[in-house]
């Protein structure tokens, strides 16, 4: 792997509502017939992004004061009595002494140290449920199912039969039909575990992040919402708030952050996901060379967007990082430095977003988001699907102008970050031969 650019992977559509349904998962949830529902984009499709009033909720979310749904994401277990070390063997996290109703996360990488599934944790005693993105629940069960071999464990998609509710604070009192809760790690360092990010732990954007997600039977869903508006005096909001809350604490999302390419050290998940001591896995020699003899070819950054366009670029727009003139001319033809991964507006910060750029770029450097599509449906709102912007005098059937985005960028991993141990020059991390 090197410091090229990859391409956007998954951008948002322009009309959320038509990608319902269209993946595994992916079924349209109850709670989309609340009043003021608005159907979110890309994965989040089959859930709201809000109910009629985002910053409200936002606020609410993040007082402890509301719930969101994420129904649509996926719930694997995995039962029997070799399942915590088998789990162990196979992924990047030491879980063979996990506690029960203790919480962590572990990665599944491939061969050459790259992402391929990242998943909350918890074991209840008896079963280690597996929470991760809709996208990825069901090739994560069938894969887990092809290595079991001669060990004694059960692996079940138990999709279909599970919801998961996601809060800043812990509900009240047990859920109707609730089954297992987890609490988000980061961003604290695990056992094994260091720290890719510029700023210290007490002083990370994160230290006063907090999230759990409590998963209840599908079908008791609905009860166990209104029971905590009933008896806790909760609200519902929707994904955009607890986007927002993410974004803000750095928190890398395996649907938005992670591509083709990624591995653990260019989205600082060695902090909570990776145990460094442990013994052998796929993908760890990757990860050892990077962290002890290299450093990772990519690094996150957080972006503070320009506010004055009114809109977010979509997700997979250029980050540029222009040395000369930035008259709309020359920045269109300016060669990318990175790719946005998720955008938000923050009820206190405004439009935000995390991105992945090369190691290289200056940090200190003033970037700008070039979004080619001045239609994007990235818009935190209810008009953004609808909306459909061209430049001025284009005529019809031309491709709308693209649109830019001042940002200030804030160091997440740093440019050193990993070459614990040292080595002359270079990144250990390349692209196979063609």
């Amino acid at each position: 792997m090197t410091d090229t650019e990859t391409p956007p992977t998954d951008p948002a559509g322009e009309h959320a509502e038509e990608h319902v349904g269209d993946r595994p998962g992916q079924e349209r949830s109850p709670l989309l017939d609340r009043r003021g529902a608005v159907a979110a984009e890309a994965e989040d499709a089959a859930v709201a992004a809000h109910y009629g009033d985002p910053v409200r909720e936002q606020r609410r979310l993040e007082a402890g004061q509301a719930v969101v749904d994420l129904s649509h994401r996926s719930v694997v277990t995995v039962s029997g009595p070799d399942r915590l070390s088998w789990l162990t063997t196979l992924s990047s996290q030491q879980v063979s002494s996990l506690a029960p109703g203790e919480s962590t996360e572990l990665l599944l990488l491939d061969l050459s140290g790259r992402i391929e599934h990242d998943a909350a944790v918890v074991d209840d005693g008896a079963t280690t449920w597996l929470i991760t993105e809709n996208t990825h629940g069901g090739v994560l069960a069938a894969w887990l199912e092809s290595m079991k071999f001669m060990l004694q464990v059960e692996i079940v998609d138990r999709t279909g039969d599970c919801a998961v509710l996601g809060s800043v604070a812990a509900p009240p009192e047990e859920l109707p039909g609730e089954v297992v809760r987890w609490q988000d790690p980061w961003p604290r360092l695990g056992p094994g575990a260091a720290s890719y990010a510029a700023v210290e732990e007490a002083e990370h954007p994160g230290a006063g992040w907090s999230w759990h997600l409590t998963v209840v039977a599908l079908e008791q869903l609905a009860a166990g919402v209104e029971a905590l508006e009933t008896g806790a005096a909760w609200s519902l909001a929707g994904v955009h708030a607890a986007e927002a809350l993410r974004v803000a604490a750095w928190r890398p999302r395996l649907a938005r952050e992670v591509d083709e390419k990624a591995i653990p050290h260019e989205l600082d998940l060695i902090r909570t996901a990776v145990h460094l001591a442990k013994g052998c896995y796929r993908g760890q020699e990757t990860v050892a060379r990077v962290h002890n003899l290299g450093h990772p070819p990519r690094r996150l950054v957080f972006l503070q967007l320009d506010g004055s366009e009114h809109t977010l670029p979509a997700v997979g727009s250029d980050v540029l990082a222009p040395r000369g003139a930035t008259d709309p001319e020359t920045l269109a033809g300016e060669r990318s430095v990175g790719r946005v991964t998720s955008t938000a507006r923050h009820h206190e910060m405004g439009p935000i977003a995390l991105a992945l750029v090369k190691r290289r770029v200056d940090p200190e450097a003033q970037l700008v988001v070039r979004d080619p599509n001045r239609s994007s449906a990235a818009e935190q709102g209810d008009e953004a699907s609808d909306r459909v912007e061209t430049a001025e005098g284009a005529e019809a059937g031309e491709d709308p102008a693209p649109s830019f985005y001042a940002a200030a960028q804030e160091m997440i991993v740093k440019p050193d970050a990993g070459q614990v141990v040292g080595r002359p020059t270079g990144d250990f991390v390349r692209p196979p031969r063609r």
